[in-house]
C-alpha cells in the first residue's frame, strides 16, 4: 500500500468516527524509525563512524556517543548541528529534525532563515557558527 500524504491523512482523521478503525487502517503511514536507528543508517550511508560526525558536529564526545546509542535525547540545536556535520540536504535536515521529535526549521524566524541560508551554501560547523555570530543570533548549542 502507498504510503498516504500528511494532507490526506488529515482530511481522514477528521472524518473518521472510530480513531482505533483510523489507526489500524493507517499503521504503514506513521513514523517509526527511532532516532538512533536513522542516526546509524546514515553513518552506513556517508560511510561514518560516529566519532567523525560527533567531532564535526562540535558536540562534546560523551553526550555525542549518548545521543548515538539512545541514552540522550537531542536539542533541537544538537539536531541541526549532526545534520551540519552529516552534510544533509534542507529535505534531509527537515527529516532529521522530525525523526527526532523537534521542529522543523522554519524561515519566518530569524535564526532558523539564517540557518537554512547556511545550510543551503554547505557550510561547516565553525563557519556555521561564524556566520550566526555576525548576525548577532545565539550560535548553535548555546
Amino acid at each position: 500500500m502507498e504510503r498516504k500524504t500528511t494532507d490526506e491523512l488529515l482530511q481522514e482523521i477528521q472524518n473518521e468516527k472510530s480513531f482505533e478503525r483510523f489507526m489500524s487502517r493507517n499503521e504503514e503511514n506513521f513514523e517509526t524509525k527511532k532516532f538512533t536507528e536513522y542516526l546509524n543508517d546514515l553513518c552506513r550511508k556517508k560511510e561514518l563512524i560516529p566519532e567523525q560526525v560527533i567531532k564535526a558536529a562540535q558536540i562534546d564526545r560523551t553526550y555525542g556517543h549518548q545521543l548515538f546509542n539512545g541514552t540522550r535525547r537531542p536539542s533541537r540545536d544538537k539536531v541541526i548541528q549532526l545534520a551540519i556535520a552529516f552534510e544533509l540536504s534542507m529535505d534531509d535536515t527537515q527529516e532529521l529534525l522530525r525523526v527526532a521529535g523537534r521542529n522543523e526549521l522554519y524561515p519566518r524566524i530569524r535564526r532558523d532563515a539564517a540557518i537554512i541560508f547556511g545550510l543551503s551554501k554547505h557550510m561547516e560547523m565553525q563557519q556555521m557558527q561564524e556566520f550566526l555570530a555576525s548576525l548577532d543570533i545565539s550560535i548553535l548549542g548555546e
